[in-house]
């Protein structure tokens, strides 16, 4: 009977720390939710498009199809990085890859525009247009550039 006890205490700890780890990814953002998370992100954000011209509403808004953002370093400075796209169904032809400063200070993005109907044997790099936000330096653009290089689908 003790030993049924001993395996019980066990089997809880086991499932207590699986539930602790679980709890920890609970934590990651997407950029979608960034904007009403924290009322810094929204000011930053804010700043930088507003000094933009002809931006899709869905990047004003940081709305649409995102996947979980990542911690990146660059220059040794932090920052919270991930892909946005205009919907699911066209993140082959309009995405955005978005980069706030740990501290929510600056923002960076670089919007990618494939145009629509490219034939499936045409590189989408050879035919992207790249348009960076936030006058990123040439370190951030290289970061953004290697974020969208991470998609199996761009080749």
């Amino acid at each position: 009977m003790f030993d049924f006890s001993l395996k019980a205490v066990a089997a809880a700890l086991l499932l207590g720390g699986s539930g602790l780890a679980m709890a920890a990814n609970d934590g990651q953002s997407r950029a979608t939710e960034l904007l009403s998370s924290d009322e810094q992100y929204r000011e930053t954000w804010k700043d930088v498009v507003e000094k933009e011209e002809r931006l899709p509403e869905w990047v004003m808004n940081l709305s649409g199809s995102a996947e979980q953002m990542n911690a990146v370093e660059e220059d040794g400075d932090k920052y919270l990085v991930g892909p946005l796209c205009e919907t699911a169904d066209t993140c082959l032809n309009k995405r955005l890859i978005v980069a706030f400063s740990y501290d929510k200070e600056d923002a960076y993005a670089m919007l990618v525009e494939v145009p629509a109907g490219l034939p499936t044997d045409k590189s989408p790099t050879r035919h992207a247009t790249y348009r960076f936000i936030g006058k990123p330096d040439e370190g951030m653009q290289a970061l953004l550039r290697e974020q969208l290089k991470k998609d199996p689908n761009w080749y």
